[in-house]
């Protein structure tokens, strides 16, 4: 069943009707139900994602409307447990470009659809390394950065501060176990040692005391320069940082993040972009609202420079070694043509400044900086790039 479905249009008015080109986008979600932590502090919003795509249908109809573009956003949000594949066969009834906000094995099911071959996908919400590799598929493409490419940008930035040697905190839940697996393989790649690793077990009220079991938590610890955390569900990570045995920056999902976005960064013209989101959404833009506004920008960009909405038109467009398009991140974003995903720089931030986005100067590439975060094409087994249309 759907739970919500809200339509979104704003027509072209500066064009004559003859002109009028409709593009019509969906943005599928399978809401989740998001298991209890021990603080309240920063509930997830509830239009989380969805903002960012609504303030880029604004943003690209600014253009379109001198060119006789109409564009349209559909949300189609699904409860836990629904079936998002029969809502995704309804909206590709009427509409051939689709944001999807679900889990990896979810977002297959739907880009494996047989109503879904022709059309253009955006992974807007999974970091999943398979979904890049093994598991690519030619209809879908990533807007929002994989696990490997933020826990690169953090490798990076240890790297460069000489922080060498590392432990490792991991929660019980799958998003956590996932992220530290990218720790782990980000750490061998620019030669960080993971010195011990322990398990995140305390089922108890840390807000009444975190002095004294944080410090026994971690007392056992080799020395060390960093604390990574692996707590994508934002469970615990913020307890461990000055309560530790010793006094060590932490790093990771908390303490020092690396993120596709962040309310810390004001250069390169962020500022009037993070000004646009927060009097639309009245709260700062996260990660995931970058994710779809880039998906929805892009879609802008591709249809104002071919003058078409046909979707493998787009994705043509898209995957052209020429595109590139502003982020607001002081690099042209573009798209990897092995495997869909949107190069982009990422934030390393703490709660009050952006440290900085990587890549960082001297981490260098043959083709592309950005390629030395996440899967380079040599690491990637995605094969179904190549060869397609």
């Amino acid at each position: 069943m759907f739970r919500i479905v809200l339509t979104i249009a704003i027509l072209a008015t500066a064009a004559p009707a003859w002109a009028e080109l409709p593009v019509a986008i969906t943005y599928l979600r399978l809401e989740v139900d998001r298991p209890p932590v021990l603080s309240n502090l920063d509930p997830v919003p509830e239009d989380l994602g969805v903002a960012g795509a609504e303030i880029a249908i604004a943003d690209t109809q600014t253009t379109g409307s001198f060119l006789g573009h109409s564009y349209s956003l559909t949300l189609a949000s699904i409860p836990p447990g629904g079936d998002l594949t029969t809502a995704a066969r309804e909206a590709l009834k009427t509409s051939r470009l689709i944001l999807i906000d679900a889990d990896p094995a979810t977002i297959l099911s739907v880009a494996d659809l047989p109503e879904a071959q022709g059309a253009l996908l955006f992974n807007v919400s999974s970091g999943a390394e398979n979904l890049r590799s093994g598991d690519c598929r030619a209809n879908l493409l990533h807007t929002i950065p994989e696990d490997a490419a933020r826990t690169d940008a953090l490798m990076q930035v240890l790297q460069r501060k000489q922080w060498q040697t590392t432990v490792l905190v991991t929660g019980s839940h799958p998003a956590d176990q996932a992220f530290a697996e990218a720790l782990r393989r980000s750490a061998t790649k620019f030669g960080i040692t993971i010195a011990a690793e322990k398990d995140w077990t305390f089922d108890t009220d840390l807000r009444e005391s975190t002095m004294d079991e944080i410090p026994r938590f971690t007392e056992g610890f080799p020395d060390h320069d960093v604390i990574l955390v692996a707590d994508e569900t934002d469970d615990f990570g913020r307890y461990i940082e000055h309560n530790a045995w010793l006094p060590r920056p932490v790093a990771g999902s908390d303490g020092m993040v690396p993120t596709a976005w962040a309310s810390v960064i004001e250069s390169w013209g962020a500022v009037q972009l993070q000004n646009r989101f927060e009097d639309h959404a009245l709260r700062p833009m996260r990660g995931l609202d970058y994710a779809a506004w880039a998906a929805i920008r892009a879609i802008g960009e591709a249809v104002t420079r071919t003058g078409s909405s046909d979707p493998a038109t787009l994705r043509a467009f898209l995957l052209n070694p020429d595109f590139q398009m502003d982020g607001f991140k002081g690099r042209g974003l573009s798209f990897r043509a092995w495997n869909g995903q949107l190069r982009q720089p990422i934030a390393v931030v703490n709660s009050r400044a952006l440290v900085t986005l990587a890549p960082v100067e001297g981490f260098l590439h043959q083709r592309n900086e950005m390629d030395t975060l996440g899967l380079d094409e040599p690491e990637s087994a995605c094969t179904a790039f190549k060869g397609a249309p």
